[in-house]
């Protein structure tokens, strides 16, 4: 076959397979703005989280925190959710074997000692050598677990093992949550016909805000381009792309970083798997897939307000293990459920849900670095047609530009969390740079994070923070 034959083939291919991924895109903008359209309209009521605090019914929450070398944040994160707006809550925070003095910290802080109290093991986990619990009234809803280190999922274990009660609230200890995010997150488990399983809410990034005693009292844009071009990358990937999941009720994933599940069905489902770094993805996957195993109807819920604040990497290195690690979390579940892909039992999540993660999440750094490779191939075979090439990545570029900042528009439709308009112009700026720069770093990242998975890595890598410590005026 001529060669050229080969290479009109591939051209094709990559031009057909950037227009359904440009459609993807569009139709999720459409679904998800229909569903904050009717969010706002239905159960934004100021008057109804009134109502929610003077009932007796709210189901009380145990929040799960695993920590790991997190001094820098620990205290500061725990005070946050001492003050968190809600009846009835216990918080949990599992010390994972930490190197630095986060145990320290927590148990001079809070003056806390060992409980000898009988505990569940419902799920194994590594040895626990102690759990502490304050001698202050104030504190009475703390423990801390303190155990050998074996990563998230088994903290997270151990968290689900003692703590209290049935409905479990998994958050990253160097977030910050809003003082309402409880009676939020809990809402799509009340009154609902179908069993929720679990409830997801919308991640903010923290850095460079102003914080008094755990809590956002200004929002302020990261200096850094890094840091905002992730906050573009939350918008589209929440209240642009979740969102419009949650209308099809095709979500496979509630962030590690905040979300609320059903303890009873996750305990039924085995509890967080140790073996993938993807941990969060791969318990929501392999619940949905039980409760359909099972033929119990069954939804997931999602919160599009900003219920939880997170520190994000502002060094490009520490970008590139936090984005290793997602690409392979990402495979190691759509592997481990391989067999729900186009699997018409699953609806949904089977026909839709699954390929399009498999396609156009994690495959499409792979797509887009040979697109990059068979351009330069054709520069060097002297056959780039310059024009067909620049309106080419002229269209893709403007479309991610445009992307963005319909992603902008969405939050300042919502909430309206960046009020200065200073802070929407440099967005916008970030906009335009974003494609050039972050985008091209992040897709390396996935490139290294399939070798590093066929390789068969498993670690975490080090995710360094600098606290979210206040910014100096």
């Amino acid at each position: 076959m001529d060669y050229r034959i080969l290479i009109d083939i591939a051209s094709w291919a990559f031009l057909v397979y950037a227009v359904v991924i440009c459609s993807g895109y569009t139709f999720a903008a459409l679904f998800s703005f229909l569903e904050i359209k009717e969010y706002k309209r239905i159960y934004n009521l100021p008057s109804e989280e009134v109502a929610m605090l003077q009932s007796s019914t709210l189901p009380p929450v145990s929040i799960l925190a695993p920590a790991y070398n997190e001094e820098a944040n620990v205290v500061e994160n725990v005070r946050s959710m001492l003050t968190l707006n809600y009846p009835s809550y216990e918080i949990v925070v599992i010390n994972d074997g930490s190197k630095d003095n986060t145990l320290q910290r927590l148990v001079e802080t809070f003056s806390m000692v060992k409980d000898e109290s009988l505990r569940y093991n419902s799920i194994p986990t590594q040895e626990v050598r102690g759990v502490y619990t304050s001698t202050i009234k104030a504190y009475k809803n703390l423990t801390v677990i303190d155990k050998a280190n074996g990563g998230k999922a088994d903290a997270l274990n151990a968290g689900i093992n003692n703590c209290k009660h049935d409905l479990i609230c998994c958050i990253d200890v160097d977030c910050i949550l809003e003082n309402d995010a409880l009676l939020k997150l809990v809402k799509p488990f009340l009154n609902n016909e179908k069993t929720v399983i679990a409830s997801g809410g919308i991640i903010r990034v923290a850095n460079s805000c102003i914080i008094e005693d755990g809590r956002i009292i200004e929002v302020r844009l990261p200096d850094k381009f890094v840091a905002r071009a992730q906050i573009l990358e939350y918008f589209r990937a929440f209240l642009m792309g979740r969102m419009a999941w949650s209308r099809l009720d095709g979500l496979l994933l509630i962030s590690g970083a905040f979300g609320m599940f059903d303890k009873k069905i996750a305990i039924e489902a085995g509890g967080y798997n140790h073996k993938t770094v993807g941990e969060d993805m791969e318990l929501l996957v392999r619940m949905r897939r039980m409760m359909r195993n099972k033929k119990i109807p069954y939804t997931v819920g999602f919160i599009p307000d900003p219920l939880c604040w997170t520190e994000v990497p502002q060094q490009w290195k520490v970008l590139h293990r936090q984005r290793n690690r997602w690409t392979r979390g990402t495979m190691e579940t759509l592997w481990m459920h391989r067999k729900m892909m186009f699997n018409p039992k699953y609806k949904v999540l089977g026909m839709l849900s699954t390929p399009y993660w498999m396609f156009f999440e994690w495959l499409a750094p792979i797509i887009e670095f040979f697109g990059i490779l068979f351009i330069i191939l054709l520069y060097v075979l002297g056959l780039l047609n310059w024009t067909i090439f620049l309106s080419f990545f002229a269209l893709v570029y403007f479309f991610s530009v445009l992307y963005s900042i319909t992603a902008i528009f969405f939050e300042e439709y919502s909430f309206q969390q960046y009020k200065k308009p200073k802070y929407i112009f440099r967005l916008i700026g970030t906009a335009f740079a974003e494609p050039l720069f972050y985008h091209p770093f992040v897709m390396w990242a996935a490139i290294k994070g399939n070798i590093d998975l066929i390789r068969g890595k498993k670690t975490w890598g080090a995710m360094s923070r600098t606290g979210l410590s206040n910014p100096k005026k």
